[in-house]
């Protein structure tokens, strides 16, 4: 009646009749399971890769209303109001609300640091001797990325822990491949052979967007410096308001 068929086609019995099923839908299904358990396999996170930015970093520009960086490519100079359909809203945000941005303002400032990470700068704050708040300050400022950003090595605070992380600076000599490095009063600082002779570099260097604050010493010419001083909230350079004593009250709470 059905003349020749594969019986690995059929399904069914013989009280619901016989269903055909094309050959091209079975190997589909049998192909997108393969695909997605090896899609499953690639994407299980491994504790020992370094975490990435996967999303735009000026999408923290519109999530806190405020040019952080200071960057004229920003595009709260265009649309001064948060994302998504209800961002134009007037918002009065709670006093938990204000700390809580506080914190995420400071934490995207430098690169958008983990939560872990920003947390143990905190108690390494409080640990110290002297305000709480300009220690976290003094702290975040010690990084060697944020260093080499200061010494307008690079363009921006994102470009400073990749060029550290691809081993372009050397510290007293000796080549450092860990971005949030504390640097102590009197390193030395110095670019790598091959980095010197980087086109990002020398842009960098010869911007006028920014100038280089006193508490650091920096050799153009000879593409090292040096961190003279561990700064407070006054000396350094923020183009927007940083409110550390919010950051200690929300975790202190």
């Amino acid at each position: 009646m059905f003349g020749n068929y594969d019986p690995r086609l059929i399904s069914g019995n013989a009280g619901a009749g016989l269903c055909f099923r094309s050959p091209r839908r079975t190997d589909n299904r049998a192909a997108y399971r393969d695909n997605k358990d090896t899609t499953m396999v690639s994407h299980q996170k491994d504790p020992h890769a370094m975490t990435k930015r996967a999303e735009s970093k000026y999408k923290i520009d519109r999530r806190m209303q405020v040019n952080i960086w200071g960057r004229a490519k920003s595009p709260i100079n265009k649309r001064e109001y948060g994302p998504g359909q209800h961002g134009q809203r007037r918002k009065k945000p709670s006093d938990y609300g204000v700390q809580l941005m506080a914190k995420q303002k400071l934490k995207g400032y430098y690169g958008n640091i983990s939560e872990r990470q920003f947390r143990r700068y905190y108690q390494e704050a409080i640990r110290r001797k002297g305000d709480t708040s300009q220690n976290l300050i003094g702290l975040l400022e010690s990084r060697l990325d944020a260093i080499v950003y200061r010494m307008k090595f690079v363009p921006t605070v994102f470009a400073a822990r990749q060029f550290v992380s691809h081993g372009h600076v050397s510290v007293n000599g000796r080549r450092v491949t860990i971005p949030s490095l504390l640097i102590k009063v009197g390193d030395k600082i110095e670019l790598r052979a091959k980095a010197k002779e980087l086109a990002t570099v020398k842009e960098a260097t010869e911007s006028p967007e920014r100038d280089v604050p006193d508490y650091i010493e920096v050799d153009h010419g000879r593409h090292a410096g040096s961190l003279k001083r561990v700064p407070g909230l006054s000396d350094v350079p923020y183009p927007v308001q940083m409110e550390p004593n919010l950051v200690v009250e929300f975790y202190s709470r």
